[in-house]
């Protein structure tokens, strides 16, 4: 079985804080205060008293904006950011950070945008951490998707680290897919703890992506779906197209324009696929490692492989006829 488990949701949801107070300044309007034609009024007490405790007030704050540290400069955002990042033994050459603000522990919070791969959050904590912008958004598109006022946590806001199919497209071309990728996410991990990509194929089926400490597994749609897994990028038609192609080289299995498929299993002779032609009959075809042809099996006469054909309707055999009286 091809089980998943559900990426657990980055720390618990972290509410940002403002770096500094806010340096707007207020300025005395002044007040009109009455007067008569020859000359001014001197002010009553209770004027000169508001007037007083006003610029007191202005001077507190004018003290307080002096003695708030200047915002750190993007090298100092990059030099921290870069800093984290080798803590954490994470892979991200730093191109550029932001300092997005504290956590209420007072640790600061960066979002880093890498060279190659995913951006990360990385939190000034004992010790650090580093969180992956794919993951993170993952994790709350699979949060919104149960509960659409669901506090999903930090969350990355630049624009190149919100770019999913870039890094998953880089991911599916290290794993070998030849497809062009259109869709991608990150949707957990496997019961190993692996990382796990759905990536969707444009025209074709679509594949999980699994990154094992020895690089990475692919697994078609097709195949995900027969082993109750569920891919989101991947529409039956992608699936039966891709494979009707892989009929080509065999006369018997193309002249079936399939409607529907199904992923049956795998054993020491290859893999199983059923599929449901245009013309209501339907097949088992066995292949072998490089998706040829190896063998056909007509629903008809398939009943003990795998359990026979589920998506084409096959006639009962005709009771035998009774014996002559």
């Amino acid at each position: 079985m091809f089980k998943s488990s559900i990426l657990a949701a980055f720390g618990a949801a972290i509410m940002l804080t403002g770096l500094a107070p806010l340096t707007a300044s207020a300025q005395s309007t002044g007040s009109n205060i009455p007067g008569n034609t020859t000359g001014a009024q001197s002010q009553s007490p209770v004027d000169g008293q508001a007037i007083e405790t006003e610029q007191n007030a202005r001077q507190r704050r004018e003290a307080r904006n002096r003695a708030a540290p200047p915002p750190p400069t993007p090298a100092e955002n990059m030099a921290a950011a870069q800093a984290l990042a080798t803590a954490t033994s994470t892979p991200c050459q730093v191109t550029s950070a932001e300092l997005r603000g504290v956590t209420p522990a007072q640790e600061k919070l960066y979002e880093a945008v890498c060279a190659t791969g995913p951006g990360f959050v990385f939190i000034s904590s004992t010790p650090p951490v580093a969180a992956d912008c794919i993951l993170l958004a993952g994790q709350a598109e699979i949060e919104r998707a149960r509960d659409p006022a669901a506090d999903v946590g930090t969350q990355c806001v630049n624009p190149v680290n919100l770019d999913v199919l870039r890094v998953v497209s880089a991911y599916a071309v290290e794993a070998g897919v030849t497809c062009t990728p259109d869709q991608g996410s990150s949707i957990g991990r496997s019961s190993a703890g692996n990382l796990i990509y759905e990536i969707g194929c444009n025209g074709t089926d679509g594949y999980w992506l699994e990154r094992l400490p020895t690089g990475w597994k692919k697994t078609e749609c097709l195949e995900v779906v027969g082993q109750n897994g569920k891919c989101r990028f991947s529409t039956t038609a992608e699936q039966v197209a891709t494979l009707k192609g892989r009929f080509a080289g065999n006369a018997e299995a193309a002249a079936c324009d399939p409607t529907e498929a199904r992923y049956m299993g795998a054993n020491a002779n290859g893999s199983f696929y059923e599929a449901k032609c245009a013309d209501g009959k339907g097949f088992i075809v066995r292949f072998d490692t490089a998706y040829a042809v190896q063998q056909v099996y007509p629903c008809e006469t398939a009943q003990r492989i795998g359990g026979g054909c589920r998506l084409t309707v096959v006639p009962e055999a005709a009771a035998p006829a009774s014996a002559a009286q």
